[in-house]
């Protein structure tokens, strides 16, 4: 596949890796949002993936106690900054990372497992991923190494296997695995966007079809992923330039936005690692969400919107759309009530 050249002639800090899998990514992205649009649900968050309601009297005393903090920190959102997203502007977009930004974890490790449990692959393979897993959850950060090594697990199970079969599968798996693992606050904030009439684009180093299967349940636009060469509809056991990560998913952001017509100063970004500080830096409102330690350093020192929600404590500067606020609180209230009757 050759770099599709939307983007005019400048200095790049990336590599020609980078740019081709960016480029490579973000024409993949509007092919499959375009696929998307048809698909009913596709306006909004499917009410259904999320947690279950509650009709017992604590699940209301807890229900009334979201809404009254959530009102109080919208009323705090809206004396510090002004309204944002801002409603009707198509010229700005929301970019979220994924891994343990929207998903608790990794998703290609969450994938590895479901593709384990369908014997695409062996025990020691499975050891090796979810080693890799308990790491990234313990340690809050990528680790390079761990996931060139998940990555180059996964070419090599899925070479030889169809791009229909792999996509049927990762609907399983997502419903399997990845479903109950989504942060609460993250999908409020793009649903904020949503509901402001912005498109929504997943980013990240996840395989692109993994990455489109979880944006449309969520009910996003579309998603930018890493890019598996493919010929006839087979994998190849390649990728496309390199790995969807650090300056290369600034690319791919700037090649869709590119291509998009958006003005990357009204645009918003989302991440936890200071690997994404490339992708930060380009939009005008950059959040790290549940940061790591020189994500959090950064994004101090630049005033950056900061949001935890490992913890529910507050960080230094909150910044969370006030559309984002009720969802975000009792979604995370409703997330707690359901996982503390699980454990009963």
């Amino acid at each position: 596949m050759a770099a599709l050249g939307w983007l005019t002639p400048r200095r790049r800090s990336a590599t020609a890796r980078s740019v081709l899998a960016g480029e490579a990514s973000a024409e993949a992205a509007r092919k499959t949002a375009q696929a998307l649009d048809g698909i009913d649900g596709i306006d909004g968050i499917d009410a259904d993936a999320g947690p279950p309601a509650e009709s017992e009297e604590a699940a209301g005393r807890a229900a009334a106690e979201a809404a009254e903090a959530a009102q109080r920190e919208a009323e705090e959102a809206e004396r510090a900054e002004p309204e944002f997203p801002v409603a009707g502007d198509d010229l700005a977009a929301a970019f979220f990372d994924l891994d343990n930004t929207v998903m608790q974890g990794a998703a290609i490790f969450h994938f590895g497992r479901g593709l384990y449990k369908r014997e695409f692959f062996h025990r020691r393979e499975l050891a090796r991923f979810a080693w890799q897993q308990a790491w990234f959850r313990l340690a809050g950060v990528e680790d390079p190494e761990h996931m060139q090594d998940a990555r180059d697990s996964a070419l090599s199970i899925v070479k030889g296997h169809k791009v229909c079969e792999l996509m049927a599968i990762g609907e399983e798996i997502y419903d399997e695995y990845m479903a109950e693992r989504i942060w609460p606050g993250t999908r409020a904030l793009a649903q904020a966007h949503l509901d402001a009439g912005q498109k929504v684009w997943l980013v990240t180093a996840a395989p692109v079809e993994t990455a489109t299967i979880i944006a449309r349940r969520l009910g996003l636009t579309g998603a930018l992923g890493t890019v598996a060469e493919s010929v006839d509809g087979i994998y190849t056991g390649r990728l496309v330039g390199e790995p969807l990560h650090g300056p290369a998913k600034a690319e791919a952001v700037r090649a869709l936005a590119a291509a998009e017509g958006l003005d990357l100063e009204r645009c918003a970004a989302y991440s936890d690692s200071h690997n994404d500080i490339p992708m930060l830096s380009l939009v005008g409102h950059p959040y790290a969400i549940n940061p790591d330690t020189k994500l959090r350093k950064h994004a101090r020192a630049h005033d950056w919107r900061l949001r935890d929600y490992r913890t529910g404590r507050k960080a230094v500067k909150v910044g969370v759309p006030a559309a984002a606020g009720v969802g975000a609180i009792a979604g995370g209230a409703a997330a707690a009530i359901a996982l503390h009757r699980r454990r009963k």
